[in-house]
């Protein structure tokens, strides 16, 4: 049984550390200078580093990489980033070309020449397009890998950048085509125009040829809202613009704009998540929604004629229900299907409603690889009304142990073609794949998956590495990680993923079972997954290390601090660990709908107790932690990391820590830095769990 979580201890009047939370500044850089030269001091010379760097190197610059894709009319897009374009050339090429083996790619925008030029270490942010012929876009650009980025309006027939076209200094910027003349902006235009959280709370309508002053405020939400969006929809005949008050994570208010300019807002519940479809309105509930005499469960997919819906009525068709083992990971819409990725115990199956006759639609399964991973994009454009593609998607399968394959398919046929399929990145002869089930604390079962190297058995003497996540409703599916396949299962350790509660692989009600009072459930159930490992001796405390990042660093955190025994090893990835400070941090505050308020008493009791910044204690005996972040991490604080390694280090105990200059959230900008950051983790996990096989 897993114990009583710490009590935790009554907060300092002044926080020893809290200068470190000054990301810029001397003393705080030369502390990171400090603390990166001791770790990679001790990490590049460890014996299996080398080989690690070359590996990840390889596999990160692949030449046999399917390329991600994303449709703009004629053309498909993909950033390809490798060894000779380490920031990445954004190019394009057709279907036919795509195809095949090898094919040719247009250069639009390269990236690492655009940097030298204007001498910025510019990260590809994104684009936002203008259909039907999809001459402009809005090209963001960061510095660094941050979430803030600048905004430049391009053309994508000359490629070139347009000189007096719609541009936005750095920020946490949202931009939407009205038309080829005007967007909507949300951004940082002063005081008072950005929400606690850092992102925009104004929304404007802003013509071309004027400056952003003139622009018109047509929306706002509230300082302590997390942002105001809007949606522009260019369906032919169904054209609509859609203003959303996100007030958190999980709930917001969409209106929509009126002929008069006057804004109608839906009548739908704050937790409700929608999606206009051409005449059709598409709806899923994240709790049980009664309407009339009917309830609809949570986590279930409902459709319904927009216009009748918007009149007040309210009859719907149920497209999907969720079981005690089936959940809805998503959705696809092509021209008249709506292709359902249902979860079934953590593994992929899909199914087709069609409604090529709006009054008899129908519903079937599609036969697909299984068990696994399936994703689905779809190549519709609502822009083009006659489109050949329109009911054409992508399907991409994966396991643990297979790599990806990339087909194009046509909706209403089980008819598919291989588009791209990536060969082996390690040897997996003898592997396999099992799924388990552990009971956590309050009695449910979670469940996890092991993926063992060939000739393990059940010794407690494998060197093991659990993964998680357990936040925000973010399901962890298995995916195919070349990573994991030659710097861990190639070289003899057994990896888990454990697929606890916070996350979505059951619905919502599995992420609604672990958010604010109930957090602590999260780490149960991860502490119930190292139990059930130890106790079938698929590994044990001196050989069982854990990994996670952002959300994912808080659970490492929380359950190292707590179970400290239970564990050799812990990469600790640009995480939350100061609970107490996290919501005045950058991002922090739009995280308050999952972790509670801790300027709020009755928050702060039950946060206090799993805070992990709160909660280390210099008397208990800790494994050595690896701290991980990035200096342009503008969305989880670098600080985190840096007070409690800081913290644990001042207490006596013995840490790691590695700061990346550069990659945002990401932990790293281009893929030289993914191989560093990721040999040194990996040297470190070896370190601490055992010998790497030759």
């Amino acid at each position: 049984m897993t114990p009583t979580p710490t009590q935790a201890q009554p907060e300092p009047a002044q926080d020893s550390f809290a200068w470190l939370e000054e990301v810029s500044s001397e003393p705080a850089l030369a502390w990171v200078r400090e603390r990166n030269a001791a770790s990679l001091l001790v990490l590049q010379a460890r014996p299996e580093y080398a080989g690690l760097h070359q590996d990840f190197v390889e596999v990160l610059n692949a030449k046999d990489r399917i390329p991600r894709i994303e449709r703009l009319g004629p053309w498909l897009m993909n950033l390809w980033q490798d060894e000779h374009h380490k920031r990445g050339l954004w190019r394009r090429t057709s279907l036919e070309e795509y195809r095949k083996a090898e094919p040719q790619w247009e250069t639009v925008l390269d990236l690492d020449a655009l940097g030298a030029a204007e001498q910025e270490n510019w990260v590809f942010a994104g684009a936002s397009h203008l259909g039907p012929d999809y001459r402009r876009c809005l090209i963001s650009l960061s510095r660094g890998g941050a979430d803030a980025s600048v905004v430049r309006e391009f053309d994508l027939h000359s490629k070139t950048f347009i000189a007096d076209g719609f541009t936005l200094p750095e920020a946490k910027s949202l931009l939407s085509w009205i038309d080829a003349d005007h967007v909507f902006v949300g951004t940082d235009f002063g005081p008072g125009s950005v929400t606690d959280s850092g992102y925009p709370r104004l929304i404007k309508r802003w013509a071309r040829g004027t400056p952003l002053a003139s622009a018109k405020t047509v929306f706002e939400v509230e300082a302590q809202d997390v942002l105001a969006w809007a949606s522009v929809d260019h369906t032919p005949g169904f054209e609509r613009c859609t203003f959303v008050r996100a007030i958190d994570f999980y709930n917001q208010e969409s209106f929509l704009l009126q002929a008069d300019g006057s804004l109608a807002q839906l009548e739908l519940p704050r937790d409700m998540q929608h999606c206009f479809w051409g005449p059709r309105l598409l709806l899923q509930p994240r709790s049980d929604w009664e309407v009339g005499e009917q309830t609809f469960p949570a986590g279930s997919l409902l459709i319904t004629d927009a216009a009748n819906f918007l009149q007040g009525q309210r009859q719907f068709l149920r497209l999907f229900e969720p079981t005690a083992s089936r959940s809805l990971a998503g959705y696809t819409l092509t021209r008249q299907h709506v292709l359902l990725n249902v979860s079934e115990h953590v593994a992929s199956r899909l199914e087709e409603w069609c409604f090529a006759d709006p009054l008899r639609p129908t519903h079937r399964d599609i036969q697909a690889p299984f068990p696994g991973a399936l994703s689905v994009s779809s190549l519709y454009d609502n822009e083009i009304p006659k489109d050949e593609l329109a009911d054409s998607y992508l399907l991409n399968y994966a396991d643990l142990l297979t790599p990806d394959t990339l087909f194009l398919c046509r909706a209403g046929s089980d008819e598919r073609s291989v588009l791209k399929a990536r060969q082996a990145q390690f040897d997996s002869a003898g592997m396999r794949t099992e799924q388990f089930f552990a009971i956590s604390t309050d009695g449910s079962r979670v469940p996890y998956f092991v993926v063992w190297p060939a000739g393990a058995r059940a010794d407690g003497r494998n060197p093991t590495l659990m993964y998680g996540y357990g936040g925000f409703e973010s399901s962890l599916q298995p995916w195919y990680s070349a990573g994991f396949g030659r710097a861990w299962l190639g070289r003899g350790g057994v990896l888990v993923l454990a697929n606890i509660r916070g996350g979505g692989e059951y619905g919502p009600g599995w992420h609604q079972a672990a958010v604010k009072a109930h957090k602590q459930r999260s780490f149960d159930d991860f502490i119930a997954v190292a139990e059930d490992l130890i106790a079938r001796q698929i590994s044990s405390p001196q050989h069982l290390g854990i990994m996670g990042g952002s959300n994912g660093g808080l659970l490492v955190g929380a359950t190292f601090v707590q179970r400290p025994e239970l564990f050799g090893a812990v990469v600790c990835q640009v995480p939350l660990l100061d609970m107490r400070r996290y919501h005045r941090l950058l991002a922090g505050a739009s995280w308050m709908a999952e972790y509670g308020d801790p300027d709020q008493p009755e928050d702060w009791a039950f946060i206090s107790r799993y805070s992990p910044y709160h909660n280390v204690k210099p008397e208990r005996t800790y494994p050595k932690v690896l701290f991980t972040t990035s200096s342009r991490d503008d969305r989880v604080h670098p600080a985190h990391a840096r007070k409690m390694a800081a913290l644990m280090q001042s207490q006596g105990h013995e840490v790691l820590y590695y700061e990346n200059t550069e990659g945002g959230h990401g932990g790293a900008a281009d893929n030289q830095q993914r191989a560093t950051l990721q040999a040194l983790e990996y040297s470190y996990l070896w370190q601490q769990l055992g010998h790497a096989q030759p």
